[in-house]
């Protein structure tokens, strides 16, 4: 049900998808889940998929023993896998006519907010080029992602960074159960979560394939992030062939319900960031334009005051200086008081380079 309400989906894969216990690809699974995806592409759907598995590759290709490798030498291993893991992705995909593309990222650049908008710009473009953004942490840099698995967390960010509706961690268990289903016969699978409280945290199950280095605590984290950022989140079994449709079809699997509107959430986290960097002021045209649910544009803009850079959060006052808006500007202070006044196919004269047309997003703001 969610997911065929769903616009946006993120799907996390887990290493343990894409290579089995005796370091053989599952390259007929990959098939079956890249038939998935172009079912939900053909419902006008934009995917994003978060995938492990590049240390795991890496490891296969050097017929190295994932358990005894240290830090530093995972990092190296990561860095051959990388190419292995987005060659199989793509020879898989183009047969079914589906384009791909790369994004590295770190917890860092998802959780620093300049950063996390010039991410978000980079899947909005994408998505508008008809190519499915394949996110993978960057283990050659990123030490806590090798040890502590946290891949699940970096979906959930990306869920949230491009107001996704739904994200799906697709694992090797059927969802949440009261006990470890794989030593207890008496557990039993939670089908909805509307709270995560202290009782529910302690319940998780470790993932068992050494390939993988995350359990189910890292989940539940996760849907902490997706509740409040207003996405629903599942977990379900991926091990199936055409793990997509079995949720579809089955729904047997773990929803997570979220306990705000993703509109309730933006406005939230914009409006409770740290005090505004700078401030800028606006005529009465750009203000009626702000009221009726349109971006901030150069012309409208009157003085800057403050100094900020791009991706900061700024207060917006009309002539009066009354408070009208805040938002993140896409410009740095400095740039708004070259083109402030002028026409948006000006900016690039003024600026020297191609930049966004908009000093602030209407996604990007909120109305006060």
């Amino acid at each position: 049900m969610y997911l065929n309400n769903s616009k946006i989906i993120v799907v996390k894969i887990g290493s343990a998808l894409l290579v089995d216990n005796k370091k053989k690809i599952r390259k007929k699974w990959l098939s079956s889940f890249a038939r998935d995806i172009k079912k939900l592409k053909a419902q006008n759907k934009k995917i994003v998929i978060v995938s492990s598995g590049a240390i795991a590759l890496g490891c296969k290709k050097m017929n190295y023993n994932k358990t005894s490798l240290k830090l530093d030498k995972s990092q190296a291993i990561a860095s051959i896998g990388q190419i292995e893991l987005m060659n199989l992705f793509s020879k898989t995909f183009t047969k079914f006519k589906m384009n791909i593309s790369q994004i590295l990222l770190t917890l860092e650049d998802t959780e620093e907010r300049r950063r996390s908008l010039n991410a978000k710009r980079t899947f909005e473009n994408l998505f508008e080029l008809d190519f499915i953004p394949i996110v993978n942490e960057n283990d050659t840099i990123a030490t806590s992602e090798i040890k502590y698995g946290d891949n699940d967390r970096l979906a959930s960010r990306v869920a949230q960074i491009t107001n996704a509706d739904t994200l799906v961690l697709l694992s090797d268990v059927d969802g949440l159960y009261t006990k470890n289903p794989k030593i207890f016969r008496d557990a039993k699978l939670i089908k909805k979560v509307n709270d995560i409280n202290k009782n529910l945290k302690k319940i998780y199950i470790k993932g068992v394939n050494v390939y993988g280095s995350g359990g189910m605590q890292t989940k539940i984290e996760a849907a902490k992030i997706c509740q409040l950022a207003g996405s629903s989140m599942v977990i379900a079994n991926g091990l199936y062939q055409n793990p997509i449709s079995k949720i579809i079809e089955k729904d047997n699997c773990t929803w997570f319900i979220p306990k705000v509107s993703k509109l309730d959430a933006r406005k939230k986290w914009i409006i409770s960031s740290i005090a505004p960097k700078g401030i800028i002021m606006i005529d009465d045209g750009a203000k009626k334009a702000l009221k009726s649910g349109k971006s901030l544009l150069a012309a409208g803009v009157k003085k800057v005051l403050g100094k900020f850079n791009k991706g900061d959060h700024v207060k917006i006052i009309d002539k009066k200086n009354s408070e009208c808006a805040r938002g993140l500007s896409s410009f740095t202070s400095d740039e708004i008081i070259k083109i402030m006044g002028h026409h948006s196919k000006e900016i690039k004269k003024l600026l020297g380079y191609v930049a966004k047309s908009e000093v602030i997003h209407k996604d990007d703001m909120v109305e006060i």
